[in-house]
């Protein structure tokens, strides 16, 4: 059977972006993902303040902003610390940064079980159901936000990480609120989500314990298994993550085999026929987001499920809406152990370095964000933005398929390659600055 070469642009995700798909003998052999529109973000910065970044680089995207401010935040005290001027958080500031960059993955993840993954998979396999699943990413989504406005004093776009610390300054009230909607967060997961209380959902170790699982995470599942979907879309099988959270410290994984990772070694490169930059480290590809992290982390649930499908569709899947549950548990300990005492923010306003180069890192929804920065007398000469779509979905080397591109290599039609291609939620918003 001939080649056959077929163009399909993907909508609903964050963003657009084309595939162009070629067929050999009934399967998909090749893939290649193109980003058209250009947003320009670090060519805007250059020549700004320094700390004008903190107000434009949230603008990146409109669904994982907060990640780009705590990023562009961490990358200018770096390069304060690195000039020679002290930069100290206070323990309340990390904290609070931690937080509310939690309460922004969690509104992500279940964003994308609900608007993504079962509506498309229901539509994939043939099996409708009436659920409102609008409704319930909603409501989960926004009570979150809810808890992160109170100290953010708003979502999208906040800018309350300043150098130092954060601008507010939270009261006991203020965090009793927060729990409030946290521990209804953690109602609407035990109840709609997974059937199980929290704490008896955290504790499963093995995959022969999923089958206690139930609500629309147990439906997804069950839905996976029995359409013969729950062992495709494996890719390398490599896993990197670069920034330090209560999730997962930095490493890379191999298989199973840990090592550390130094962003230094991380390269751009430019692509063929799309405004999306390409990213490798040490020249090879790295998957990057939840699956990274629980591996990294060695979450033994995340272990047993990888043990059995590798870096497969289920492994996938399943380590995202299970990060929900970890960080859930996560914004519980925060802020019950928030020290209100201490001081938002330790940096004087009038001392500034002026002249230096920070990289700041964080572990967004999708995956591994760094942003450098270059100062020059107090305006930004250079400023990079690598985002975790770059190393999703890049096209790959001469070497090797990009990791996207692999899993969806084998797919026996488009339906089926572009639910592949939307595990890993695609924002291109961000990805072509």
């Amino acid at each position: 059977m001939k080649k056959i070469a077929i163009k399909q642009l993907i909508e609903k995700i964050e963003g657009e972006a084309e595939l162009d798909f070629t067929f050999n003998d009934g399967q998909i052999e090749d893939v290649k993902i193109n980003f058209g529109f250009y947003r320009g973000i670090e060519e805007i910065l250059r020549g700004k303040d320094a700390r004008d970044a903190l107000v434009i680089s949230p603008r990146v995207c409109g669904i994982c902003n907060h990640a780009h401010l705590i990023a562009s935040v961490r990358a200018i005290e770096d390069g304060y610390r690195k000039a020679g001027t002290k930069v100290e958080l206070s323990n309340k500031a990390k904290d609070i940064r931690e937080f509310t960059l939690a309460c922004e993955l969690i509104q992500n993840h279940i964003k994308w079980l609900y608007m993504t993954i079962l509506p498309q998979l229901e539509s994939h396999v043939g099996q409708r159901s009436e659920e409102n699943y609008a409704i319930k990413a909603s409501y989960l989504s926004s009570t979150i936000t809810k808890a992160l406005a109170i100290f953010a004093g708003q979502w999208p776009h906040s800018s309350y990480a300043v150098v130092g610390g954060v601008s507010c300054d939270p009261t006991h009230v203020e965090v009793l609120q927060a729990e409030s909607l946290v521990e209804e967060s953690i109602r609407f997961f035990e109840q709609v989500v997974t059937g199980m209380h929290l704490e008896e959902y955290l504790s499963l170790e093995s995959v022969t314990q999923l089958s206690q699982i139930g609500g629309d995470f147990g439906k997804l599942f069950y839905m996976l298994e029995s359409n013969d979907m729950a062992t495709i879309g494996k890719s390398h099988d490599r896993f990197i993550v670069f920034g330090e959270s209560p999730v997962s410290s930095s490493a890379k994984s191999i298989g199973t085999q840990l090592s550390k990772v130094d962003v230094r070694y991380v390269q751009e490169s430019t692509q063929e026929n799309t405004m999306a930059k390409a990213v490798e480290y040490k020249k090879r590809l790295y998957e990057v987001g939840s699956l990274s992290r629980g591996m990294v982390a060695k979450r033994p649930i995340v272990k047993s499920l990888h043990k059995r499908y590798k870096d497969a569709l289920m492994t996938r899947v399943f380590s995202r809406v299970d990060e929900v549950g970890v960080l859930l548990n996560i914004c519980t300990n925060l802020l019950q152990n928030l020290s209100l005492d201490e001081p938002s923010c330790t940096l004087p306003l009038n001392k500034m370095a002026l002249n230096f180069e920070g990289v700041g890192i964080v572990e967004a929804a999708r995956g591994s964000l760094i942003h450098k920065t270059k100062v020059e007398e107090g305006k930004i000469v250079n400023y990079e933005i690598i985002t975790p779509t770059q190393w999703n979905l890049s096209h790959g080397t001469k070497e090797e398929q990009g990791v996207a591109i692999k899993a969806m290599v084998g797919s026996k039609s488009i339906e089926e390659a572009t639910f592949v291609f939307r595990t890993f939620d695609v924002c291109s918003v961000c990805t072509t600055q």
